[in-house]
């Protein structure tokens, strides 16, 4: 019996492999791709208001903007990691990015929000596929031993993708001459750059072997996990939590993953191979990472609202004022990564992130609207900190437990539960959000305030409200946020535990390429 995996030298490489200028050339195309497709989910939060008033949507389209990116980014990304196994990573990453430049293209050109939906949809597979594929195409490329160094440098890519959104959307918003439109075009010359870039210096060996998608695993993940993200999204406001509504789509969603696990344990070529969550690693990896995901994407969220309707600041100071928390991740993120790479130790920084990101969210759960601005900036700086050193290095921890072959599935399994993880606690802090609002202003305003503007997600104009209820209004929105920190917290400290327990393990020197071939030749002279 021979082995039906051969690996062949891809055009322009003699022997396959890279060399440090090439990794560097192609790395920048690879973080400009990842860049703009994380900037999708995000650069719409400020100018979502706009948006909705200039094409007479309703309130439910206003959730839907965000929350149907985000799910079909959520949904697809096991597809994707499982097409990076059995096809050429080049050509996938391209033709993501190539979706996410048509779902931009027609989002901003859009006539009516109905259109706008659909493309945020396209929008979203195109950077579900940048997503997961980007920590791929890196481990194929670079030993873990190295990676480091280069998974520093993406974590603060992404990092600063889904902080800085606001901040540029609020700038486009606020220029007569760009508009909320350009939140969508922005991207499009920034995507043929990257899709160019890749194209020139992307040099990575095709495995060409027989390959058999698992479609009814693929339909039945998106399907399960689309039903949960839909329920969470309009839980609290659209039905009440418990309600016959809450039965069914809970019910339902839970029923086709239980289907998916069944058929994924069956299936020659499954989406998720339910065999890696035998490592331990993976397992505590992929748990923690969705424990990030909602730390990282509530935080950021409800922080931007907090600046606009609690302390009154525009679209563009509110943007300004995240600075801190990126700055934050940035350089935690960079120096653990050079730390990684030259020590070859990664736990510590795990550890110490996950430490960091608690003290973070517990100092952010005490802000109300006279807290000072340093002191809120060293908060959220902390909260930065922490995420930073723990993100990126989540992934290498799992990249460099699982065989060669399995690392584009077990990349995006941690992608995918970190994204939905991020898509619930949104939602479902969203949901909890409004809901104390509600019941706070109703408390100093009556009944009649609270059901005019506790069950929205929509900034208050607070250019219309008179003195004394702008304070009840802002108090009450600050209120409510440090709420949700203090919520956040005893995730964060789920996340430190599961961190602990993880067991540290030397990093490969090969990359993932090189692995790949040494386990093909290992297993051919074993038949």
């Amino acid at each position: 019996m021979t082995s039906t995996t051969e690996p062949i030298a891809a055009p322009g490489a003699d022997d396959g492999r890279m060399s440090r200028r090439e990794i560097l050339q192609a790395l920048s195309g690879l973080m400009v791709g990842m860049f703009v497709a994380i900037l999708a989910s995000t650069v719409v939060a400020n100018a979502l208001p706009r948006i909705i008033a200039d094409l007479n949507g309703s309130q439910t389209v206003y959730t839907w903007i965000v929350t149907s990116e985000l799910l079909a980014m959520t949904a697809t990304v096991p597809l994707w990691g499982k097409m990076a196994d059995l096809y050429s990573k080049k050509l996938l990453i391209q033709l993501s990015l190539g979706l996410f430049v048509l779902g931009s293209l027609i989002a901003g050109l859009t006539p009516n929000v109905e259109v706008l939906l659909v493309s945020r949809v396209v929008q979203g597979i195109g950077a579900g596929g940048m997503t997961a594929l980007a920590m791929i195409v890196m481990a194929a490329m670079i030993p873990p031993r190295e990676l480091g160094r280069y998974a520093g440098i993406f974590g603060a890519v992404f990092g600063v993708g889904t902080i800085a959104g606001p901040l540029i959307g609020g700038v486009l918003v606020d220029t007569s001459w760009l508009g909320w439109r350009w939140c969508f075009l922005i991207g499009v010359p920034f995507s043929f750059l990257s899709i160019v870039l890749l194209q020139r210096t992307l040099h990575l060996p095709v495995i060409r072997r027989k390959v058999r998608i698992d479609w009814a695993g693929a339909a039945l993940i998106t399907a399960g996990v689309s039903t949960l993200l839909i329920w969470s999204s309009l839980a609290g406001h659209k039905f009440a939590w418990a309600s016959g509504w809450t039965a069914l789509m809970v019910g339902g969603g839970l029923a086709m993953l239980l289907a998916a696990i069944w058929v994924e344990s069956r299936a020659p070529e499954p989406i998720i191979p339910l065999k890696i969550f035998r490592s331990r690693t993976v397992t505590l990896t992929t748990l923690a990472s969705m424990l990030v995901g909602v730390a990282l994407f509530g935080g950021t969220v409800f922080l931007s609202q907090y600046f606009q309707t609690s302390l009154g600041k525009s679209p563009t100071v509110a943007g300004l004022m995240s600075l801190p928390m990126i700055l934050g991740l940035l350089v935690s993120s960079t120096v653990a990564g050079q730390l990684i790479t030259k020590y070859g130790r990664w736990k510590a920084y795990l550890v110490a992130g996950a430490a960091v990101m608690v003290v973070g969210m517990l100092l952010l759960s005490t802000i109300d609207v006279d807290t000072p601005l340093p002191l809120l900036f060293t908060y959220m700086a902390l909260l930065g900190i922490g995420v930073g050193m723990l993100m990126q290095n989540l992934v290498l921890a799992a990249q460099n437990d699982v065989p060669a072959h399995e690392l584009g599935a077990a990349t995006s399994v941690l992608t995918f539960f970190r994204s939905m993880g991020g898509a619930i606690g949104v939602s479902a802090l969203g949901a909890v959000l409004a809901n104390r609002v509600t019941s706070l202003m109703t408390a100093q305003l009556g009944p009649a305030a609270g059901a005019t503007d506790g069950g929205t997600s929509e900034v208050p104009d607070l250019s219309a409200l008179p003195e004394p209820v702008l304070l009840i209004v802002r108090d009450a929105y600050a209120t409510a946020t440090s709420e949700l920190f203090l919520i956040g917290a005893p995730i964060a400290f789920l996340a430190l535990v599961a961190v602990l327990f993880i067991r540290e393990k030397e990093l490969h020197t090969l990359s993932g390429d090189e692995r790949a071939e040494k386990e093909a030749a290992g297993l051919t002279a074993m038949h």
